[in-house]
């Protein structure tokens, strides 16, 4: 994708708050090709093609928010379209965006990135994270306010016959669940996987 693709790209507006508002697995679905970018402090930006997400949702063992609120959890229950940023294993930030209407949790985690611009190592949500220097000071931005220092774009539409629905991974608890998507044969995505549907 070219320099002159991302300019035409953030000449629109973001996906609206709307979008976010729906189903979990839907919304992580139909971010598969969607255009994440990032303004940086020296005034560039880093964009990259949204190729693989998994869904997390209030009643699921392996969300923050299966447990009601916590002080980690509680951005999963704000208002849709927010980033929800966390650090784990003492060395990664994962970067998710919350959906559903508010009170009701759920988000999807960005797990891997297409380069467009500015980016290299993104096949990984700890690797997306870092490349983009996505940190828990990015918690709760709008992905929906054109002026957020986070934001996410229509992008390409990804044909059904293209998207791989697989078991998520890196978890321990509901690995069973086929809440996983990725764009079919895309380099980028993090791992490959059996197709479940």
């Amino acid at each position: 994708m070219t320099k002159d693709y991302i300019l035409e790209i953030i000449k629109e507006k973001p996906l609206e708050q709307s979008f976010y508002t729906r189903n979990t697995l839907t919304v992580a679905k139909e971010l598969l090709g969607c255009i994440l970018v990032k303004k940086t402090k020296e005034g560039s930006i880093q964009a990259g093609k949204i190729v693989e997400t998994e869904a997390y949702t209030a009643d699921d063992p392996a969300c923050h928010a299966y447990k009601g609120r916590t002080k980690r959890s509680v951005t999963l229950f704000k208002d849709p379209g927010l980033t929800y940023v966390y650090f784990t294993y003492g060395m990664y930030h994962c970067m998710n965006i919350v959906t559903e209407p508010v009170d009701t949790a759920g988000a999807v985690l960005i797990r891997a990135l297409e380069p467009i611009k500015n980016v290299d190592n993104t096949n990984g949500p700890g690797k997306l994270c870092r490349e983009m220097l996505i940190t828990r000071e990015h918690n709760e931005l709008p992905v929906y306010d054109e002026k957020s220092v986070i934001t996410v774009y229509k992008g390409e539409s990804i044909k059904d016959k293209n998207i791989i629905q697989t078991t998520r991974i890196g978890i321990s608890s509901a690995v069973d669940y086929p809440w996983r998507f990725y764009v079919k044969d895309n380099k980028w995505v993090s791992k490959f996987a059996k197709k479940i549907k």
